[in-house]
């Protein structure tokens, strides 16, 4: 969604840019709301995105 290297959008969940939540697989998730602010779209009925 945001044409970067995934490693990147780690990096702006370290530096606080994102929230993030750990799977028990070890992946992250996002939130939905929060990812299309960054893209510029605000306004979703989800809370994370999959």
């Amino acid at each position: 969604m945001f044409r970067v290297d995934p490693k990147t959008v780690t990096r702006w969940a370290k530096a606080g840019k994102l929230t993030s939540v750990r799977t028990l697989g070890g992946h992250r998730r996002y939130r939905e709301a929060e990812v299309r602010a960054l893209l510029g779209d605000p306004g979703t009925e989800r809370q994370w995105t999959f």
